[in-house]
């Protein structure tokens, strides 16, 4: 049943792919994503390019399975690390925050696939003009930053304008929200806050506690006059930045207060302080486990309702 397009090009046997998470989605999480049968992704954030070389290896020492790098187009290092993916022989990049038009000749060369994450049919159709083996189409309901539909909306609309394959993202935690984006049309999903508790990931505990704790309406999109919102959980700091919104920041000082915000949540542990990214789908989370677990979870229960709809 779940044996889709996604696991023949990406060469994997579930078609899940787990989310390119700055600060978080590193080799301890990607090789064990892998290992279990999905595409594990290190998140190059704007992470300098030795760092991202450092786990692209560490994750080739722990599994001999594909897994992608996420690349951030607005990266500072986004040209090193474009072409350090082809140095490194790394099998899929995802992108974000950018066009990877003027990569795609040097990836496909490399026979890297790429994959970007978009948030619109326009933007999905012009990804797939430039090249692009598949799109992760991610409505507003994920973590991080993110776009203005849902995935129930998005999903449909942008497995109708295009012909290659879409791997739906956003509010996706369980085997139910799989069996939707099936049904959607989706060929596969991206789970990013269900493997934020995942025994492999390294985010600190208090993050962890954190999202297990989350209620249904915990989440808040901040910054959307940006032009770039971004949803987290309900802190100090996302009280903070709702206020300084309505007083009318400009966006240069908005984002100021809130530079290194995800890191001081991440790697200091300060979930007050700091930027706590998640999904709307914390709500339904309750409980650590590997990521075998999680991924073996999620599609067995899939199984079990796509059986009931037929």
């Amino acid at each position: 049943m779940f044996d889709t397009k996604i696991c023949e090009i990406f060469n994997i046997e579930y078609p899940i792919f787990q989310g390119g998470m700055a600060w978080i989605a590193d080799h301890n999480l990607a090789s064990a994503v892998s290992e279990a049968g999905g595409l594990g992704i290190i998140a190059a954030g704007n992470a300098p390019t030795e760092w991202v070389r450092e786990q692209i290896l560490k994750t080739k020492d722990k599994t001999n399975k594909p897994f992608g790098v996420n690349i951030m187009l607005l990266s500072p290092f986004a040209d090193e690390i474009a072409h350090l993916v082809c140095e490194l022989g790394v099998k899929v990049v995802t992108t974000g925050a950018g066009n990877p038009g003027k990569y795609m000749e040097m990836w496909k060369e490399s026979g890297i696939k790429v994959v970007p994450v978009v948030a619109s049919v326009a933007l999905a159709k012009r990804m797939e003009r430039a090249g692009a083996d598949a799109v992760v189409a991610e409505g507003c309901e994920a973590g991080g930053h993110i776009g203005e539909l849902t995935t129930m909306t998005l999903i449909p609309q942008v497995v109708d304008a295009v012909s290659i394959p879409v791997i739906a993202a956003g509010g996706i935690g369980d085997g139910r929200g799989l069996a939707a984006a099936m049904i959607l049309g989706a060929e596969g999903i991206q789970v990013g806050t269900r493997f934020l508790v995942a025994d492999e990931c390294s985010v600190c505990d208090a993050y962890k506690e954190k999202v297990i704790n989350a209620k249904d309406i915990d989440t808040v999109a901040t910054g959307r006059f940006t032009g770039h919102p971004v949803r987290v959980l309900k802190n100090k700091l996302s009280r903070k930045m709702v206020m300084l919104e309505k007083q009318g920041i400009s966006i240069e000082e908005f984002e100021e207060a809130g530079r290194g915000a995800l890191r001081k949540a991440v790697v200091e542990g300060d979930i007050a302080n700091g930027s706590v990214m998640a999904g709307q789908i914390a709500g339904l989370i309750k409980k650590t486990q590997s990521c075998k677990e999680i991924i073996e979870e999620i599609f067995d229960e899939a199984n079990k309702v796509l059986e009931g709809v037929r």
